[in-house]
């Protein structure tokens, strides 16, 4: 039975594409062999996929057993072989494992059936609705503020559900032959180590100090196995988060599913989605809010890390790592402008949302008096202002919460 959303239908895009009807037949076929009896699917509507995977819409037009009225249909192409990371295995091991949590602490779709030989999964229908990205850039800053409490307090929920699952994670991905189970943003962070001092004084001029590189080759040590993992979507941005009416918030696309440190995810409660192409600024204490809220879900899991003695060195270490590689992603490289984050939407540019990220680690640095990292903050501001002019210090709230 599929959610209620809280808003109305979108605009349905009726696929015309070989790749379409493909998917089609091979979804009829997955889930009559998953099901023992002839199941055909019909009215199929375009969710818009990727250059990976077709996703799409489609109605049980004959089941002999009850199932959704509709269902979520994702085909991936074949993984090349230089990819680091198999999305398709990162995805079905994401749902199986979160397919296995009881109904009340689900905050995912439900795997109804794949095939890992035709690399197609099929996902309960959420509904028709909004995304978190679509109240954020609404016009009800009411509304936003409590679909970001909800967001943050999924997020608890999931990491307190899945706590300590590292084992099964790799079991799951094992079984599914998968090259790779790690998190796929952690080489970025790696390689963004000891690759970006290079680029801030070719680029900015700005000399990293040995001292801050000791600073970050010990906090991406927090990439690797602790004591503090559960699953994470990783990719938890605005766009793969659905406000529902009566579930609160759900994940979708877990491309990049794995098993990581917590505080990774927290950070994306002080620093607005630091892995999204856009990114606003939000009101003043709301992320603290948001904090509050999830750690309220995961005190029972880690009593200890309501103590800000324990999670906020943490968490600072996460936002450093974040601040690091967004900059390695974002700073325009030699014979490029600095355009818009992502084209395809009213984005801040690159400089101004780097400008925000690093006076924010600034203003963090400075509360936990790391004096070198606060100092160093302050220099890469003022190269970016140099460089992108003033108008980089102004980073717009997101629409819903601006007032004009």
């Amino acid at each position: 039975m599929s959610v209620e959303i809280t808003t109305g239908p979108p605009e349905v895009r009726v696929p015309a594409s070989t790749e379409a009807t493909d998917t089609v037949a091979t979804a009829e076929a997955v889930l009559s062999k998953r099901t023992g009896a002839a199941v055909r699917l019909a009215d199929a509507e375009d969710l818009g996929g990727s250059d990976r995977s077709v996703v799409l819409r489609v109605r049980i037009a004959e089941s002999p057993f009850e199932m959704q009225r509709t269902v979520v249909v994702k085909h991936y192409g074949e993984c090349p072989p230089e990819a680091r990371s198999d999305p398709f295995a990162h995805e079905a091991a994401s749902c199986q494992l979160t397919t296995a949590l009881p109904p009340e602490a689900r905050v995912s779709p439900e795997l109804i059936a794949h095939d890992v030989n035709e690399r197609l999964l099929v996902l309960e229908d959420l509904g028709r609705g909004s995304t978190l990205a679509d109240v954020l850039f609404g016009e009800d800053p009411r509304a936003a503020e409590r679909a970001l409490l909800a967001w943050a307090r999924a997020l608890g929920r999931l990491h307190s559900s899945t706590a300590g699952c590292s084992a099964d994670f790799d079991a799951l991905m094992r079984r599914l032959g998968a090259k790779s189970w790690t998190d796929p943003v952690a080489d970025d962070i790696v390689a963004s180590v000891g690759e970006l001092p290079e680029l801030l004084s070719q680029i900015l001029g700005v000399d990293t100090p040995p001292e801050l590189v000791e600073r970050l080759t010990t906090a991406s040590e927090q990439l690797g196995s602790s004591r503090y993992q559960a699953f994470s979507p990783s990719d938890i941005c605005p766009e793969n988060s659905l406000v529902t009416g009566s579930s609160g918030v759900r994940f979708l696309d877990f491309e990049w599913g794995c098993v990581r440190d917590v505080a990774m995810d927290a950070a994306y409660l002080q620093y607005p989605f630091p892995s999204s192409w856009c990114s606003y600024a939000l009101p003043d204490n709301l992320a603290q809010s948001m904090l509050a809220t999830w750690r309220s879900e995961i005190a029972e899991v880690w009593p200890e890390l309501d103590s800000d003695e324990v999670l906020l060195p943490r968490l600072f270490n996460a936002q450093l790592l974040w601040v690091w590689v967004s900059t390695w992603w974002f700073l325009p490289r030699t014979g490029e402008t600095d355009r818009p984050i992502d084209l395809h939407q009213p984005s801040p540019r690159r400089s101004t949302a780097l400008v925000d990220r690093w006076r924010h680690l600034r203003s963090d640095a400075q509360d936990a008096e790391l004096t070198d990292v606060a100092e160093f903050a302050d220099t890469v501001i003022d190269a970016l202002v140099d460089r992108f002019g003033a108008g980089a210090l102004h980073l717009q709230p997101y629409p819903a919460f601006r007032t004009e």
